[in-house]
Parts: C-alpha cells; structure tokens; sequence
C-alpha cells in the first residue's frame, strides 16, 4: 500500500485489490469483505473512520472511447483524464454495493446509501443516492454544522 494507518482492516483474501501501491487508507477505516479496488495511475485516498458497506467497488481509471478505427480492447493508449483520482473524506459511510467512479471526492461526514454508483464529487455532510447519485438532502443545518465541528475538535483534543 501506498499508506495505511493505525487500526485500518482490510480484508484483502476476499477482495479484488489491484494497484494496491496507489491505495491509501487512513485510522481506523474499514474495507469489509467483497471490497472491490481498482487503482489505475491514480490513487484511492480513504480518510479516517471510514466505514464501507460489503460489495463497494472503486475504479480510479476507465478506458478512451474516442479512438476511431479501432476497438476500446484494442486501444492501449490512456489520457490523463482517463485515470483521476478517488477521495473519500474523514468519517464516510458507504453503504452495500456503492460504486465509486474515477474523479470524485465524498465531502467529509457524509453517507452514501447503498446500491450508488457515484461519478462527481459531493461536499461534506451530503446523504447521497441513486444511478446515477445525486444528493438526497444535506446531513445537519449550517448551525448543527458548527456545533458538530465544535464538539468533535473537544473530542479529537482527548
């Protein structure tokens, strides 16, 4: 891996890793059983306390559909848009069978309901869901925000 942090789980025997030297994983995240990653030249960045439903699959890359004359199987050439990277912020829960495209960020806080396939980026404290995801509502007020973030400083402090 390309980083692991403290107390990370990931049960590697029964998922499919590839490109593991581009995953990341920060304390105390778990990727369950049946975790699907495919970390092309970008990487996949997962923050703290990130909890995954069983099935997620993340994909950093996909291939070029614009080669005339010849086959997408054939065509071995990639730009650089075609690998962006995953980030998935501190404190994320992703539920059962969420699908991760390249090139989006899930905003810290935020939830991910089960059977999303995400393709753009969310802000944090976002409830998402849906093929594609779209945001649902957003998780607190501005207020309950700013008391979230309080308490949770008091509590990173001990």
């Amino acid at each position: 891996m390309k980083f692991h942090g403290k107390h990370v789980v990931v049960r590697p025997m029964s998922s499919l890793i590839r490109g593991i030297e581009n995953l990341s994983v920060d304390d105390y995240s778990i990727l369950p059983s049946t975790t699907t990653i495919y970390c092309t030249k970008a990487p996949l960045i997962i923050g703290k306390k990130c909890l995954f439903g069983p099935g997620c699959t993340f994909i950093t890359g996909d291939h070029r559909t614009d080669v005339i004359g010849m086959h997408i199987y054939d065509c071995n050439e990639k730009r650089q848009e075609n690998d962006l990277p995953i980030v998935i912020e501190d404190g994320v829960w992703c539920g059962a069978n969420v699908t991760i495209l390249k090139g989006v960020t899930i905003g810290k806080d935020s939830i991910v309901a089960a059977g999303a396939v995400v393709t753009k980026s969310f802000p944090p404290y976002s409830i998402i869901g849906g093929v594609p995801a779209k945001l649902l509502k957003k998780r607190f007020t501005e207020e309950q925000i700013q008391e979230h973030e309080r308490l949770m400083s008091d509590y990173e402090k001990n």
